[in-house]
């Protein structure tokens, strides 16, 4: 990777050439596309701007996290997981798989590289991406470095920042307020009244770990949701209807799938969950809009060790006034409000992406977009979605990457012909 550098200040300037595609993030999504390429033999940049592969796994998830699918269906191309690893890894069992897979493709991610920019330069042809090079440290040098590359591939995913949402009063709340990303166990909660805002799979999850500390946690819950069971007639929920959906249609599918958790769950809406009038499936396949997989809340929220309450109205100093007018008396707030896309804070010119970060563009064909942009875990459809696009994007830029070296090469092989008469001719006359 050529480059040529100067100093301005506290920092050095460098403009390097990415000899193949540069690739921004170093997750699942970033590390299969590597994986991909190095298996076409295809050369590749990886930036990350943590100081590790996949840092949502590794520093914005809780303890008690295991992976919500079936392992076969979270697997990265090229590489199974192990045998020995369960039916649902763990989330200690997912980074480890993760470092093996960086290291037996030889990936080498550059770290602490933040971008800061990417356009599309039109009259070069190229992509110019602009980053900060951090070296640790508020006294050191950072770097800041533009990247020319005739590839980039968008791989920071669905979940590149928390979403914290401002709420009349909090800042008056006095007590603990942090988001779920910064949750990791419910030992620092035993005896609080905890208040979990959100009741995804994180929401649901952060819940059961505090009560299985000896927290009193209560789960506000503002929109409909859709509860099913983690596994039915022994097999996955999710494993069921990718079967369904071999035989029936989409609408189908969610009344099946519907009627067996009801059958298994019973009637969740007496509990303060109101499910949607559209089905778990339409709803992903819509506004990628996931399920929640019980693994045991649902039998919390039962029992009353989880209380479920509507929306909120206001803080207040150690409390919080919901919208039924109810005040409750609370310790501690955990935003489980989800997270987004940054690709529109730093992605510059292109009309690829929408203004929620995501290709307008959607699943099967949102991985492709124009003058070598490409991107991968966007599907809304997990490690499987990201890793069929991993594939497809190693496939089509191994295509002109052979095209324009079989022309070099057949350009140096002219080139060496119109050369060998004039060598002969100098030789003979010296």
């Amino acid at each position: 990777m050529a480059h040529l550098s100067d100093h301005d200040g506290h920092f050095e300037r460098k403009c390097k050439w990415v000899h193949g595609p540069l690739i921004i993030g170093a997750g699942p999504s970033g590390l299969a596309v590597g994986a991909c390429l190095k298996k076409h033999g295809v050369p590749f940049v990886i930036l990350e701007r943590s100081d590790c592969i996949a840092s949502l796994w590794q520093k914005r998830t809780y303890d008690r996290l295991k992976l919500h699918l079936p392992r076969q269906f979270c697997q990265l191309p090229k590489l199974p997981f192990p045998d020995d690893f369960p039916e649902y890894p763990t989330k200690r069992q997912f980074i480890d798989y993760l470092e093996s897979y960086a290291k037996i493709f030889e990936l080498n991610p550059q770290f602490h590289v933040t971008v800061q920019s990417a356009r599309y330069d039109e009259m070069g042809g190229v992509w110019r991406v602009r980053a900060v090079v951090s070296r640790g440290g508020t006294a050191g040098r950072n770097t800041k470095v533009e990247y020319i590359c005739q590839w980039l591939v968008v791989a920071t995913g669905e979940n590149a920042e928390c979403v914290m949402p401002e709420m009349e009063g909090l800042e008056e709340f006095g007590g603990q307020v942090i988001h779920a990303c910064d949750y990791k166990s419910g030992e620092a909660y035993r005896g609080k009244q905890v208040l979990v805002v959100g009741c995804g799979n994180s929401g649901m999850e952060v819940c059961l770990d505090l009560c299985h500390h000896n927290a009193f946690p209560t789960m506000v819950v503002r929109d409909s949701v859709h509860v099913l069971p983690r596994e039915v007639l022994g097999k996955s929920t999710f494993e069921l209807a990718v079967a369904l959906m071999k035989w029936f249609p989409l609408w189908l599918t969610d009344k099946i799938i519907l009627a067996l958790s009801w059958m298994i769950l019973g009637d969740i809406k007496k509990y303060g969950l109101k499910r949607p009038s559209e089905g778990p499936l339409e709803l992903k396949h819509a506004l990628g809009k996931t399920p929640v997989l019980d693994i045991g809340a649902l039998g919390k929220i039962k029992s009353g060790a989880i209380r479920v309450v509507p929306g909120i109205k206001r803080f207040l100093h150690g409390r919080v006034e919901l919208v039924d007018g109810r005040v409750l008396n609370v310790d501690s707030v955990i935003m489980a409000t989800g997270y987004r896309s940054n690709v529109p804070s730093w992605l510059q010119g292109s009309d690829f992406f929408s203004k929620d970060g995501f290709p307008n563009e959607p699943f099967p064909n949102g991985w492709k977009g124009k003058s070598g942009l490409y991107a991968v875990g966007f599907t809304r459809r997990g490690l499987s979605g990201a890793s069929l696009d991993a594939v497809r994007i190693a496939e089509d830029i191994d295509r002109v990457w052979k095209e324009e070296t079989n022309q070099a090469n057949i350009r140096s092989g002219r080139t060496k012909v119109f050369l060998n008469p004039l060598n002969s001719n100098l030789s003979k006359e010296n």
